[in-house]
Parts: C-alpha cells; structure tokens; sequence
C-alpha cells in the first residue's frame, strides 16, 4: 500500500466507544496500518458549541490534513449523531474537507438502517468537499468484531480507497 495520513473521527457521545473501535479497525483494515491520528468527538465537549476553541481548531486540521478519514457514528434516530454534526459543522462547506478521501461508516442494533452510512453521511461529507469514492459501510455493533464485514469491505474497496486517497 502507498503511504498515506489516515485519520479516524469517531462522533459517539460516549468516550472510547464500539463506533471508535469499529472505525480503527476499518481503517487498518483499509490501509494495513494503525490510523495517524484519531479524534474520539465526545472528547471535545462543550467547545464544540462554539468557535475558534484551539483544541477543536487542532482536530479539524488535523482531519482536513489526512488523506483518507473513517467518519464513524452510531444510528441514532436514524442517522448520525448530533454531536458528530457539530465537530462537521467546524469545517467550511465545499472546502473544508477538500482532497479527503471520506469512508462513512455508521453502527447499529440491526439491518434496517443499511443504507444510513450512504444515503445521510456520505452527502454532509461531500458537501464539506470530501471524495466518497466507495459506498458507507453499516456494521451491527453487536457483530462488528467477529463477522469479518470491516475485512470484506477493506478486500473490496481498499486498494481503490488508497489509490483515491495518494493522489
């Protein structure tokens, strides 16, 4: 694999969560490496709330400086959550995110929300400037670390993720 920064946001309102653990494991999953840099949301608090913060102003460059990023969240409600919303609203629409390689991954209890990672998380992140080359991936946070899915869609999205993303 070629080298690039990878970065994994995880936006669960509890701190080291199932949803950072799943995001960590895609993304080495993806690239065959520890991701550089991880952003556990939650860990930002109430500085989310406004602007200029240095620690969030630190995250999101950090975020906008990688190459390929996991934006992970757990289905609540039927989407993503607020608090990942709010660490996304940080970044300028259309720029922000710009030459970002964005894997949207979201986790639930069951099927019915499949599509969630593709059809609501993947359009924020590209309105943000984010190339989403491959569709979400949905994993059941009761499976995640055992049904071999974050391999299976690391076999066939990986390489065209990384090419995507050292470009």
């Amino acid at each position: 694999m070629q080298f690039v920064i990878v970065s994994v946001v995880a936006g669960n309102p509890k701190p080291r969560s199932r949803t950072l653990d799943a995001a960590t494991r895609v993304a080495t999953a993806v690239t065959g490496t520890a991701p550089d840099h991880t952003i556990d949301v939650i860990d930002l608090g109430a500085a989310l709330l406004g602007w200029g913060d240095p620690d969030v102003a630190a995250a999101v460059r950090s975020v906008a400086e990688s190459d390929l990023v996991v934006f992970a969240s757990p289905t609540f409600k039927a989407t993503y959550t607020g608090v990942l919303k709010l660490f996304l609203d940080q970044f300028e629409t259309g720029e922000g995110l710009r030459d970002v390689v964005a894997v949207p991954l979201m986790l639930g209890a069951g099927p019915a929300h499949a599509l969630a990672p593709t059809t609501l998380l993947s359009p924020v992140l590209s309105e943000l400037g984010a190339t989403t080359p491959a569709p979400g991936l949905y994993l059941l946070d009761s499976t995640y670390e055992t049904d071999g899915r974050a391999e299976e869609y690391a076999e066939r999205w990986g390489r065209a993720l990384v090419r995507a993303a050292s470009r």
